[in-house]
């Protein structure tokens, strides 16, 4: 079955993105260290989602995956509070394919998967 990595630690927002993935025939595997972030999206991941207001190191973790041969072009999308807009600029920065207010990501998310390059 196609894979999401999610990088999140907020539980509602984590369980948005699996009823949305699961509508879409998509699992969804839920990491909180780089390691296992590196590990999963190693695994078959077709898409990388990362909170960016988490109080996991999101940054790290993006260039993380961007230095890793095999992931570099695995796309990954962030989203963040529109408070913290500089986080935006720092992940795509680090090689976020998009960095989006949490609020257009929420309205996006069933597009980013239906949209997903076939695995």
């Amino acid at each position: 079955m196609p894979t999401i990595v999610a990088f999140v630690d907020d539980l509602m927002f984590l369980s948005r993105i699996r009823v949305a993935a699961e509508a879409r025939g998509l699992s969804v595997v839920s990491v909180r260290a780089i390691p296992d972030l590196v590990e999963a999206s190693r695994q078959g991941a077709r898409l990388v989602l990362v909170d960016l207001d988490a109080r996991l190191p999101a940054i790290e973790a993006i260039t993380a995956l961007k230095e890793e041969p095999g992931l570099t072009n695995l796309p990954v999308v962030g989203f963040f509070s529109h408070v913290h807009a500089e986080r935006g600029r720092q992940a795509r920065a680090a090689g976020c394919a998009e960095a989006l207010p949490r609020s257009v990501f929420a309205e996006r998310l069933e597009a980013l998967l239906r949209d997903l390059p076939p695995a």
